[in-house]
């Protein structure tokens, strides 16, 4: 008989937690990861919309890495959360899906109104079977996108790090800056990001630039260059360590984040600037090298 076990969530980011419920519906059959976009929030309250860990791209991408043979992306409208429980069960599970076991987070609602639950999914459950996984660490505290992302904001990367189980990253084309970097024998790639990306709290970072095929050890400065007072706003940029000549604009490139070396600092002008630079990219190379 063909099994669908299917693993509902938003699955912002492909946490680890989001891994404890992808595992428990690989013990149950082929897993089909039903994910939802937009965010539910962007629909009733806009304003309140939480930043994203990663595109919706990225998301399937992980999904999949993850042990999902399938991900539906199924669009959340004010129609689709009018659905009461009973008919989200029958339309889409049922259906839809044909589930024969559906796994879930323990704190999981759905329907109208956020009026379902795991218990709800149990009593109406039509040909399958309910798992609910307890979304923890080893540590005993919970794990959800919002504790992530509060701790990436914060410039706690290692903290997050730990529980997406990889480095955060940012993904976006690299976009033309002030050239300033050139000048001073530190050219950086600038991101260009999505609206909603979630962006780590101002400083200097050890990471990881990568372009296509080539990958390689970066300083990555997140901020407003006080040193320089500007018009520019808020900027991610990062120096690929003793790269030179390097030609990045227009390509998409990717910055892991693996340890937040500094604050951002003003300086008395371009020397001692130049000083804690190369300093910042000796850091960078040790931590790194670990």
């Amino acid at each position: 008989m063909k099994t669908t076990s299917v693993a509902i969530g938003i699955f912002d980011g492909v946490h680890a937690g989001h891994q404890q419920i992808l595992a428990e519906a690989a013990r149950h059959g082929r897993v089909v990861a039903l994910t939802f976009y937009p965010h539910p929030t962007s629909v009733f309250a806009p304003e309140r919309t939480p930043s994203s860990l990663i595109s919706l791209e990225d998301r399937i991408s992980l999904l999949e890495e993850n042990g999902a043979a399938e991900v539906v992306v199924m669009e959340f409208t004010k129609e689709f959360a009018a659905k009461s429980p009973e008919e989200f069960i029958q339309d889409v599970l049922v259906n839809q899906l044909h589930a024969t076991h559906v796994t879930v987070g323990s704190n999981f609602t759905f329907g109208h109104k956020a009026s379902g639950n795991v218990a709800t999914l149990q009593e109406h459950a039509q040909g399958f079977e309910v798992s609910s996984v307890e979304l923890r660490e080893d540590r005993g505290s919970a794990i959800s996108s919002t504790r992530i992302r509060n701790l990436v904001v914060d410039g706690d990367i290692e903290r997050a790090n730990e529980l997406l189980t990889r480095p955060f990253f940012l993904r976006g084309p690299v976009v033309h800056g002030e050239k300033r970097g050139r000048t001073i024998g530190y050219p950086t790639a600038n991101l260009g990001l999505q609206d909603h990306a979630t962006i780590p709290a101002d400083g200097i970072y050890a990471g990881w630039l990568s372009v296509g095929d080539h990958r390689w050890a970066a300083a990555i400065s997140i901020g407003t260059n006080p040193t320089f007072p500007g018009v520019r706003g808020r900027q991610v940029e990062a120096y690929a360590i003793d790269q030179e000549g390097l030609d990045l604009y227009d390509q998409t490139a990717t910055l892991e984040f693996i340890l937040r070396l500094r604050d951002t600092l003003k300086f008395d002008g371009l020397d001692p600037l130049l000083v804690q630079m190369a300093k910042d990219c000796d850091e960078a190379k040790r931590v790194l090298g670990r």
